[in-house]
């Protein structure tokens, strides 16, 4: 009989994950009970994601304000650094900062304004018409912003990040001076010491810096990419990805987790005799259109994947081949031109018109959006996902 259903996503529950846990034996044995419980088969190709949170738990890879506080003051100085371009997250970056702060006498907050990378705003593209500002160009202290915008609450959260985030630094114990400017050599007028914490423009930041004169200039990912005082660490990422963990330490994003995905990939292939595709994945690229905002805080979807999730989709447009080659076609004829179509695609459909409009993005970023959209980040409790059909199409 003719399959009927496509691609379907679900959440697995698993165990409370702990340091320590054997994630290759609790992601397959809580998938395989999955499907008995709910008269599912697995299919080769399917795929198997993990949430970062329970990889990095599992790893114990944790980190404190200490430690944070630590490594900042020996790769900064101590003295007075200038933090740029951070995002406005309670969870992401305000333990970071108490951190950062606890690390040096004084710190230059400098803000990108109406908002900062991933859309979270701190003023609304009108009131800067109103007051005739050019986000582009023009610096504004923290007197001119309140003159000009008052208090502005996250539409969602409700906080005012300006006073929540010089709060943090005050208690922390540093001096604070709050500047919004979105050309990062502004912040070269205060200070040659700087923490540039944006996420995905994080090396043309530190280019600009460096080649404008900059002492010292350090990103996110700097910090915490060893070990400090015994700590967890990311080499690769630092403290990008990190989240609070509680009011005193971060979760790290996972380290080194390839050899993971391989190892669950294989005791798949031998408990089921099925080639699973694996990944693990953080948040999902995706823009919300109410709040504007980019859900992508990690550095990366992915942080690991096996090999069969490499590349972009090479898929035809359905309504293409309906609406123009094959218009004249309909009911069992109409399906079986666009089968034949299917079936004789070319390996790269790049530049073909009848591919326009199909998603031209990496697999792990399409499939690790639908994960988080599955998995969500609260009380679902099912970290690992399981996606089946994705890569059927219309002939299977």
């Amino acid at each position: 009989m003719e399959r009927k259903v496509g691609t379907v996503s679900r959440g697995i529950r698993c165990p409370i994950i702990r340091q320590g846990d054997n994630l290759v034996d609790i992601a397959v044995t809580s998938v395989l009970e999955a499907a008995e419980s709910e008269g599912f088969t697995m299919r080769d190709r399917d795929v198997v994601s993990l949430t970062e949170s329970i990889v990095a738990r599992a790893q114990g890879n944790y980190a404190s304000v200490d430690d944070i506080a630590a490594d900042v003051k020996a790769k900064l100085g101590g003295e007075t650094i200038g933090v740029i371009f951070p995002i406005l997250s309670r969870n992401r970056f305000a333990i970071c900062l108490r951190g950062i702060a606890k690390g040096a006498k004084k710190v230059v907050l400098m803000l990108s304004y109406p908002s900062d990378e991933v859309g979270n705003s701190l003023v609304s593209l009108d009131k800067l018409d109103e007051a005739g500002v050019n986000p582009y160009s023009d610096v504004l202290s923290l007197e001119k912003y309140r003159e000009l915008f008052g208090e502005n609450k996250h539409e969602f959260t409700g906080v005012d990040y300006v006073d929540y985030y010089a709060g943090i630094i005050r208690e922390a114990g540093a001096e604070v001076e709050i500047v919004f400017a979105n050309q990062a050599k502004t912040i070269l007028n205060y200070t040659d010491c700087v923490l540039t914490c944006d996420i995905h423009t994080r090396q043309r930041t530190k280019r600009i810096l460096k080649a404008a004169g900059a002492k010292v200039v350090c990103g996110l990912d700097d910090i915490l990419n060893a070990p400090v005082n015994g700590s967890g660490c990311n080499e690769k990422y630092g403290l990008l990805g990190s989240n609070k963990s509680t009011e005193d330490t971060v979760k790290l994003f996972p380290r080194d987790c390839q050899g993971l995905v391989e190892d669950i990939q294989a005791e798949f292939l031998k408990r089921t005799g099925k080639h699973i595709e694996v990944m693990v994945y953080g948040d999902g690229a995706f823009k919300d259109p109410q709040g504007k905002i980019w859900e992508l805080a990690d550095p990366v979807v992915s942080p690991a994947h096996t090999r069969g999730l490499i590349g972009t989709p090479n898929e035809l447009k359905l309504k293409y081949l309906a609406d123009n080659d094959f218009k004249g076609l309909s009911g069992a004829e109409l399906k079986e031109a666009i089968s034949k179509s299917i079936k004789a695609k070319q390996d790269n459909l790049v530049g073909n018109m009848a591919s326009q409009g199909t998603t031209p993005r990496q697999l792990t970023d399409l499939i690790g959006s639908l994960c988080d959209l599955t998995s969500g980040s609260g009380d679902k409790g099912t970290p690992i996902i399981l996606v089946q059909g994705y890569f059927d199409n219309y002939t299977d």
